[in-house]
């Protein structure tokens, strides 16, 4: 079967001057095209329709046939059908495929699968288009604004509506006429949004420029009872910084994907560790970032083995972690090492509480608690014991108990008039900023209470969160240690609830000097600057 791929490319254009030959990532805008034809499966011969002799010596470069364009094809009112019917009335081809210049991000898969789709159903003609189904409006006859569907309707219920992208037309050579390239049995092929770019400005160039960079990103992330749940929070939190749909493993032995909440990402789950690798090895990912605590040497050392993406670990002191490309710890203040990033800077605060300002300081009169997803050290029980005394019932208290707390059941019977117990809740910067005062462990929810300015008590769940100094004197905090004893927590609560409004501007001011605000985007400078780096 012969296949004919024409490439009409003339010198002049308004909108972008030299638009054909000017450089996109690299080459001129022309050599996708060609290039897509060249690596064809199908494509058996291929011509350029040109007027430009810059674009003939780009053709002979690449050992590509020109067909000098008569200038009579060289107006703006000429449309292509005539050109197409130039370039190919001198030989005999079974299809004659059109291709744009102006499409250099359609990929050569899918021009092909459009070759087979339209040879395998026999179509006279077959379109690339893309489905944007969107209410419209047009004129009629008489010119007067009318509808143009029948029953309004959201856009994921209306009918299918087909946009002719340009990327290419496939016809049988005996419908190419100097008219019309359309033959009677017509079929469409819908192509994907980012190949589907036809490049008419310059913002158009600016769009296939950032489609041509696009990424593929994987996270490989664990959560549980144990370890908490901090992490699946802050890589759905990143995830959210690119833009595409990330792919956001997690190892179903450990975690239970109900930890990641009703969230529209894709949420993958392997048999391990080793199932991490294997899809790491079916994808070609450019950007890997590992969220899942300290990393062992094999681990990294079978990623570098199968990818040459960028790798990012968060949060990791492990022995593997000298082995990526960048490490962020924003819970730990100093770190030796290149490429380590430590300290508050790198905090993610959620969405939600940017949307928040700072609490006013007044006199303590409602407390909020939370000690994470988990709680392993069971603070929450002990805390509870604390303030159900009667001394305490002039302060009201909300507690919020995680995804992965045990013995909720057991909890919430502590609850009375001036004790709420909450479970799962997706409004917390709200019930923070109702608050006067909290009482925290030594992780994550300490940087956002930092951040709207409450005064809090706070202690360590293990090891690991002993070394989470943000959490301290010097930022506001008050701090009792790891696992201290229930007298212990006991002074400190009535330190927190009795602490006079001169220490309390004094608490929430050395709080707020810390800008966590900016943490995403340090976060985001230091993975972008550590691809462009290693590449």
């Amino acid at each position: 079967m012969k296949i004919l791929a024409v490439i009409p490319a003339r010198a002049g254009s308004k909108g972008i001057p030299n638009k054909n030959i000017r450089f996109l990532k690299g080459h001129p805008m022309i050599w996708y095209a060609i290039n897509n034809a060249l690596s064809s499966k199908y494509i058996t011969d291929i011509v350029v329709s040109t007027d430009s002799d810059i674009i003939e010596t780009i053709c002979n470069e690449m050992s590509i046939k020109v067909r000098k364009r008569p200038d009579n094809l060289c107006t703006d009112e000429i449309t292509l059908d005539s050109v197409i019917y130039d370039a190919c009335i001198n030989a005999e081809y079974d299809y004659v495929i059109t291709l744009q210049p102006t499409s250099p991000t359609l990929r050569t898969e899918t021009l092909d699968t459009a070759i087979s789709y339209t040879i395998s159903n026999n179509f006279d003609t077959v379109l690339s288009v893309v489905n944007k189904p969107h209410l419209s409006w047009k004129l009629d006859k008489s010119g007067r604004i009318v509808p143009g569907y029948e029953k309004r309707l959201n856009r994921q219920q209306l009918p299918p509506n087909f946009i002719e992208t340009g990327a290419f037309v496939i016809t049988k050579y005996s419908c190419v006429t100097p008219g019309s390239r359309l033959g009677k049995n017509i079929g469409v092929f819908e192509i994907p949004e980012k190949e589907a770019i036809d490049i008419d400005s310059f913002v158009d160039m600016k769009i296939a420029e950032q489609y041509m960079d696009e990424e593929k990103v994987a996270f490989w992330v664990n959560g549980n009872k144990k370890i908490g749940l901090g992490h699946i929070a802050r890589v759905l939190e990143l995830a959210d910084e690119f833009y595409l749909k990330p792919d956001i493993y997690y190892d179903c032995n450990i975690t239970e994907q109900s930890y990641f909440g009703n969230t529209t990402h894709n949420i993958i789950a392997t048999d391990g560790e080793e199932g991490f690798i294997q899809c790491v090895k079916e994808n070609n990912y450019s950007l890997i970032i590992n969220d899942v605590l300290d990393t062992d040497v094999s681990y990294m050392d079978k990623l570098k083995t199968i990818t040459d993406a960028v790798i990012i670990n968060i949060e990791d002191s492990g022995e593997g972690a000298v082995y990526s490309d960048c490490v962020i710890n924003a819970l730990y203040e100093k770190a030796e090492g290149k490429n380590i990033f430590c300290g508050k800077n790198y905090y993610i605060v959620p969405k939600l509480f940017m949307l928040y300002e700072p609490i006013h300081i007044k006199e303590v009169k409602k407390v909020f608690i939370c000690f994470g997803g988990a709680d392993p050290q069971n603070y929450t029980e002990r805390v509870l014991k604390i303030i159900s005394q009667k001394k305490y019932d002039k302060y009201s208290f909300i507690i919020i108990l995680g995804k992965a707390k045990d013995n909720i059941e057991e909890l919430t019977q502590y609850k009375k008039s001036n004790i709420e117990i909450l479970y799962d809740v997706n409004n917390m910067p709200s019930l923070m900023k109702e608050c006067d005062a909290a009482i925290t462990s030594r992780g994550r929810t300490g940087y956002e209470l930092a951040f709207l300015g409450i005064p809090t008590l706070a202690m360590a769940q293990n090891d690991r969160e002993a070394r989470h100094t943000f959490i301290s004197g010097k930022n506001g905090f008050i701090y009792i240690g790891q696992n201290p004893s229930d007298t212990e927590i006991e002074k400190g609560i009535i330190q927190l609830l009795e602490m006079d409004i001169g220490m309390r501007y004094e608490s929430q001011k050395k709080m707020l000097s810390n800008n966590l605000r900016n943490g995403r985007q340090n976060i985001m400078k230091k993975i972008r600057g550590t691809e462009v780096d290693k590449n």
